[in-house]
């Protein structure tokens, strides 16, 4: 049809969901053999705080104080006959697990030192997301790693919609131009934007000359434009173009009887449209043959003839009916 616009299959929902990444969960401590002792170590955690004051009051950094408590808990409790085996060796900071452990990512941590890789958040209580062998909580993770939506550019955290080469989230691909979400007639697509079907055909679609209705099936390129093939028709009395000629006369096809009509070249004795000589009279077209005395029907010629109540005559007849 000529048309830039290009039409996409309707089946295009080929751009089918896809889900996201579901969020990981810590591993708990596998048995509770160290449940005395994780009590009793819990309570240096609440106590850091009070520490990092008491480092930087007298110079000594919060972390060795802490490394010197936990070295002198464990001598008291070998002291008492009790021998605390490491849980594991943090991932993060290398040394010995005495208390809680936590398992993640197929690596042990001190739970304080589990952390997002990007806001250093906690992940100990909640789940996280994993990418390049990191953990990273949910914000961050969606904010780094999600793909992006073509409409809001924000990131999908759920069901992932491709289409046109793009991501989108699914209840933003819709119309761009009257904003409906499509339906199973799919959509079409022209300059890199999705449009459904009718305000597609509307927009982009040649219209016919005749109805001015989108062209989309059979059609006939005539006067600089396109028709419907049962559009293209005499525009005074409708019937189609058999002999598949036709008159144009001001942008619009006529027979030739109604194009004659209009340019007022139809034969006043005949009534039949006036191709090749012509004879003027009275402000009216006449075939040679057809102009003639209306009483004795003989041949006239121009100049010749005597004009009564709307009808002509020669000279004879005029004299004989009316001097």
């Amino acid at each position: 049809l000529g048309v830039d616009a290009t039409a996409s299959p309707l089946s295009a929902m080929s751009s089918t969901p896809v889900p996201v990444p579901k969020p990981l969960l810590p591993s708990p401590p596998p048995t509770e053999a160290a449940w005395q002792l994780d009590e009793l170590l819990a309570d240096l955690g609440h106590t850091q705080s009070k520490l990092a004051a008491i480092g930087q009051g007298a110079g000594v950094p919060a972390e060795s104080l802490l490394d010197n408590m936990l070295d002198s808990l464990t001598r008291d409790l070998q002291e008492l006959g009790i021998t605390a085996a490491p849980a594991g060796i943090c991932a993060s900071c290398r040394k010995p697990i005495a208390g809680k452990v936590l398992t993640a990512l197929g690596k042990t941590w001190h739970p304080e030192h589990f952390t997002c890789a990007r806001c250093g958040q906690e992940l100990d209580k909640g789940p996280f997301f994993e990418q390049g062998g990191q953990a990273f909580c949910e914000e961050d993770y969606h904010q780094a790693f999600s793909p992006r939506c073509a409409y809001c550019a924000g990131p999908i955290r759920e069901k992932v919609l491709t289409a046109l080469e793009q991501t989108w989230h699914p209840e933003h691909f819709f119309c761009a131009h009257c904003g409906k979400v499509f339906g199973n007639e799919g959509f079409r697509e022209c300059n890199g934007k999705p449009y459904c079907h009718q305000d597609f055909l509307a927009m982009f679609t040649p219209k016919c000359q005749g109805c001015e209705r989108p062209v989309t099936d059979d059609y006939l390129s005539a006067l600089q434009g396109v028709w419907h093939t049962e559009c293209f028709v005499c525009t005074e009395c409708l019937t189609s173009f058999t002999n598949g000629s036709f008159f144009e006369l001001e942008g619009r096809p006529y027979c030739e009887l109604h194009f004659h009509q209009r340019q007022g070249t139809i034969c006043h004795g005949c009534g039949r449209p006036v191709t090749g000589r012509c004879i003027t009279a009275m402000g009216r077209k006449y075939h040679p043959e057809h102009f003639v005395c209306a009483y004795c029907l003989g041949r006239l010629h121009k100049g010749t003839f005597r004009e009564c109540s709307d009808k002509i005559y020669c000279q004879p007849c005029h004299d004989k009916l009316f001097v």
